[in-house]
């Protein structure tokens, strides 16, 4: 009896423990709800309702004139390519220039071996003295015949030949002389001059090897005072393109784009679009453009891999906004505003933004991003804190800590003097 005794007092203990934590805990939790925010005790950190308060930096749009601009890559190209070959078939005398050069129009740059030349010259001028001569003899017998005739002491049978004959040799003169300048111009062509100026390329043929008419290359020289450069825009910029051009009545063909060398990320040159492809390129849906470059120092060649900055349009007024005050909400970008409530102030999503071309500008920090629509100029665009906010939450300006002064016992003490 003794031992079930025992185990029955244990048993109350251990309930009467239970009931006495229970009644504590229930205390607490009511005495816990008396005195939080909300329930008639003191406010929280956030104001009398326990919203938190976010402090903000803002500002307001900036209205700038912005050009709209699409970059692409490119090459440039000689305007000119010209090849030099010979205009008759002959040895190769002298070669008058060094690889690489610069050379002006006119200046002499292959010389052909000419003697077989000088012979057909003398030749063919040795026949038109010849024909010459036949024609003068033949014109004052004509004449002498002319009298006889007219008193009846030559036939005119005779007559006729002779005028028959003058005329055979008139027409055999008229040869002799095509024949004679086509004999100085082939040795004309011996010389071979540069027909424009340039920079002229290596030299592709050695003197003492011989030259075929019209076949055999001798080399090239392109100018180098302007270039072309070619690039090629996609149909989605070019559809842009021309929507934008029907609106503002511009003209693409008269634009004028900067140039990026491979060795800089600065549009440092420009260049003026002379021509636009009539169609698009169906296998790779571009359009091919060309842009006329001046280079008066030569620096740049034909070849060069170089990026273009295209206009899609005329420069416009636009509001930019800092790059910064543009927030991400499910992969949009969103921009929030301040707006004035009764109590403070909150932040206000606007959806629906339109966004334009990012720039940067000398005068401006950061750069800038253009608003076509859904912003004002007089809103209040928050710059700060955007991956805590949410729509219609509390803000307050926030204000920089005013620096403090170090108090006199803890500035540094002057250093002794020598």
């Amino acid at each position: 009896m003794s031992r079930t005794r025992t185990r029955a007092n244990v048993s109350d203990h251990c309930q009467s423990v239970v009931l006495s934590c229970f009644v504590c805990l229930l205390f607490a939790g009511c005495g816990a709800g008396q005195g939080g925010p909300g329930q008639g005790g003191p406010p929280g950190p956030g104001g009398a309702a326990g919203k938190p308060v976010i402090q903000v930096k803002w500002t307001t749009p900036k209205t700038k004139s912005v050009t709209e601009y699409e970059e692409f890559t490119g090459r440039t190209a000689a305007v000119q390519s010209i090849e030099l070959r010979s205009r008759v078939t002959g040895y190769l005398e002298k070669v008058h220039f060094e690889d690489g050069m610069d050379v002006k129009a006119g200046d002499e740059l292959f010389s052909i071996d000419q003697r077989q030349f000088v012979q057909e010259e003398l030749q063919s001028k040795a026949m038109v003295d010849q024909m010459s001569a036949r024609v003068n003899r033949l014109k004052g017998q004509v004449s002498r015949t002319s009298e006889l005739r007219e008193k009846g002491a030559v036939s005119i049978d005779d007559f006729e030949a002779l005028e028959f004959d003058l005329n055979e040799a008139t027409a055999a003169l008229m040869e002799a002389s095509a024949a004679h300048e086509l004999a100085k111009l082939n040795l004309d062509y011996t010389k071979i001059r540069a027909p424009i100026s340039g920079r002229i390329g290596r030299n592709l043929v050695d003197a003492g090897n011989i030259v075929i008419q019209d076949q055999t290359a001798l080399a090239n020289i392109v100018p180098l005072d302007t270039l072309h450069v070619y690039f090629d825009i996609d149909e989605r910029t070019v559809l842009k393109m021309r929507r934008r051009q029907l609106a503002s009545g511009s003209n693409p063909a008269n634009a004028m784009v900067q140039i990026s060398l491979a060795d800089s990320d600065e549009f440092k040159l420009s260049a003026k679009v002379d021509f636009l492809d009539n169609q698009i390129d169906a296998a790779t849906g571009t359009l091919r453009v060309r842009a006329l470059l001046d280079n008066p120092s030569g620096m740049l060649a034909p070849g060069l891999f170089v990026r273009v900055r295209f206009p899609l349009g005329e420069p416009e007024e636009l509001l930019m906004i800092p790059e910064s005050s543009i927030g991400s909400s499910q992969g949009d970008s969103v921009v929030y505003i301040v707006q004035e409530t009764g109590d403070g102030m909150m932040a206000v999503r606007l959806d629906g933004v339109e966004f334009g071309p990012l720039v940067e500008f000398e005068d401006e920090k950061e750069a800038l991003r253009a608003v076509r629509s859904g912003v004002k100029a007089d809103d209040r665009v928050i710059t700060t804190g955007l991956h805590r906010l949410k729509n219609n939450a509390a803000i307050s300006k926030f204000e920089d800590e005013p620096r403090k002064e170090p108090s006199a016992d803890q500035k540094p003490a002057p250093a002794p003097a020598k």
